[in-house]
C-alpha cells in the first residue's frame, strides 16, 4: 500500500480543489506576433526566435518596441475571476530569456524596456487583493544567455567561453528573487528540460532549491527529465508534484491519487499571434474543462495578451461565458474528484464528491442517461441550479438509468446531482 505524505497532500490540496486556471503567455514575442520582416512565421507565436532563426542581435531590438501602455494587472485577474479561475500561471521567463520583473540579474529585463514597470510585482499584488494563487512559469532553456548550452544552430556567438554550471547559478539567483520578493507563489512551473545539457540531478536539485525557498509552492514534473512527451506524465524516480499533459486531455486519467493538470490553448498559439484566429468555442472549452476535472485533473488555459497588454476580445468574450456556466454549476467542479467510472459514459461525464455524483450531459438528445453498474442506492435526482427539476431514476441489473427531462433537451451542458445511500460503488463488467 502506497504511503501517504501528508505534507504533500496538505501542500496540494488547494490545487485540487482549484481544477481551473489562466496560462499567460507573454513577453517580447507579442511585438511581432508572429511575423517576422514581413513574413508569417509557422509555429506557435512565443518560438519566433526559434521558428524564424532569429540572432540575438536581431531580437534584441524587440525590447525597446515593449510598451504595452494599456496593461492592468486589476483587469487581468479580475478576468481571470470572473471566469472561474482559481490561478495564474505567467511566464516569468519564456525561452528567450526575457523577464517580466526587475531582475538585479540581468538588463534583458522589463525594466530595460520603455514601459518601465515590474509586471510581476503588479500581478502578486493585485493576485493577493483579488484572492487568486499566483504561479509563475520559468523556462529552464535559455536562447539568449551567454552560458547556456546548446546553442542554436544559426547562433554564431562563440561557445568557447560559455559555461553552463554559471547559467544555472543565474537562474537559481533569479528564481530566489522570483521567491522572496513576489508574496506566497503557488507553482513553480518549468519548462525547457528536454535539452541534453539538464540532467536528473540538475533537476533533483532544483526542486530542492525552490521548495526551501517556499515549502508550501508545488513543483510541476518538467523540472526532472521523466516527462513522457507531450501526455506529460512522468515514469520512474523524478522530481516533480505533478503531471503535465500539453495540448491533450488523458482518454481514462490516471487513477487514485496522480495529480496532473492539461495545458491548452484558446486558439492554436501560446504567445500573441496577430492571425491566429482559430478561437475554440465556449462549449468546447467548459467540455475540456468538465473533462479533465471528471478524470481528476486541472484545466490550465492559456491567454497570449497582445503587446499593448490587453487580451483579445474574442478571449474576453469566452472567459465570460464560461464564467457564468461556472457561476451556475461550479459546485460540480470545484473541490470535485474522479468519476467512478473507469471510462467515460457516451453521453457526458461525471463529477464525484463524497455520497454525491454529478453528471454533466454533453448530449441531451437521447431520453435516458445510463450509469452502468453503479449499484448504490439512489436517494435523489435534480437538476443542479436554481430551478432544481427532479429526474426520475431507476435501479436494474445493468445499473442507473435517468430519464431526461424534457426541459433539458436545449440546454447547453446541463448538471444533474445525485444523491447516493453511500460512496458510489460501480461493478465493472468484464464484458
Amino acid at each position: 500500500m502506497k504511503r501517504i505524505d501528508a505534507e504533500r497532500e496538505r501542500r496540494l490540496a488547494w490545487f485540487r480543489e482549484a481544477r481551473f486556471g489562466m496560462f499567460i503567455h507573454w513577453g517580447l514575442y507579442a511585438v511581432p506576433g508572429g511575423v517576422w520582416k514581413g513574413r508569417d512565421v509557422g509555429g506557435v507565436g512565443e518560438w519566433i526566435y526559434n521558428s524564424a532563426q532569429i540572432t540575438v542581435a536581431d531580437y534584441e531590438p524587440l525590447q525597446q518596441q515593449f510598451n504595452p501602455v494599456k496593461f492592468s494587472a486589476k483587469e487581468w485577474v479580475a478576468t481571470a475571476k470572473d471566469a472561474g479561475m482559481r490561478y495564474i500561471v505567467i511566464t516569468s521567463k519564456h525561452h528567450d530569456g526575457f523577464c517580466l520583473w526587475d531582475s538585479k540579474l540581468t538588463d534583458w529585463d522589463v525594466m530595460g524596456t520603455p514601459f518601465k514597470r515590474d509586471i510581476l510585482k503588479e500581478l502578486a499584488a493585485e493576485c493577493q487583493k483579488q484572492k487568486i494563487k499566483l504561479c509563475f512559469y520559468h523556462s529552464i532553456m535559455d536562447w539568449h544567455h551567454p552560458d547556456y548550452l546548446p546553442r542554436r544552430g544559426w547562433d554564431k556567438r562563440p561557445v568557447a567561453e560559455a559555461n553552463f554550471a554559471r547559467y544555472i547559478a543565474y537562474m537559481k539567483g533569479q528564481l530566489k528573487e522570483l521567491l522572496t520578493g513576489y508574496g506566497p507563489i503557488g507553482i513553480a512551473w518549468f519548462d525547457g528540460e528536454w535539452e541534453g545539457t539538464w540532467t536528473h540531478a540538475h533537476g533533483e536539485d532544483l526542486y530542492q532549491f525552490v521548495r526551501a525557498l517556499q515549502p508550501n509552492t508545488i513543483v510541476n514534473n518538467r523540472v526532472d527529465k521523466g516527462r513522457q512527451g507531450m501526455a506529460g506524465m512522468t515514469k520512474g524516480d523524478f522530481a516533480g508534484d505533478y503531471g503535465t499533459p500539453e495540448q491533450e486531455i488523458p482518454a481514462n486519467g490516471f487513477g487514485e491519487g496522480v495529480d496532473w493538470e492539461s495545458c491548452m490553448t484558446l486558439n492554436d498559439t501560446w504567445g500573441f499571434k496577430s492571425k491566429d484566429t482559430n478561437w475554440k468555442s465556449t462549449e468546447t472549452l467548459l467540455k475540456n474543462l468538465i473533462d479533465c476535472a471528471s478524470k481528476g485533473g486541472n484545466y490550465l488555459l492559456n491567454v497570449g495578451p497582445t503587446p499593448e497588454g490587453t487580451f483579445p476580445q474574442p478571449i474576453i468574450e469566452r472567459l465570460g461565458m464560461m464564467g457564468k456556466w461556472l457561476k451556475a454549476h461550479g459546485e460540480a467542479i470545484y473541490g470535485t474528484q474522479a468519476s467512478p467510472f473507469p471510462k467515460p459514459l457516451p453521453w457526458g461525464r461525471v463529477t464525484r464528491k463524497g455520497n454525491k455524483l454529478y453528471l454533466h450531459v454533453f448530449n441531451t438528445s437521447q431520453p435516458t442517461l445510463l450509469l452502468p453498474g453503479l449499484k448504490t442506492k439512489v436517494k435523489s435526482a435534480r437538476t443542479l441550479g436554481k430551478e432544481r427539476i427532479s429526474v426520475p431514476a431507476s435501479a436494474s441489473p445493468e445499473g442507473v438509468t435517468l430519464t431526461l427531462p424534457e426541459s433539458l433537451k436545449n440546454q447547453p451542458l446541463p448538471v444533474i446531482v445525485l444523491e447516493l445511500d453511500g460512496p458510489p460503488t460501480v461493478e465493472v463488467s468484464e464484458t
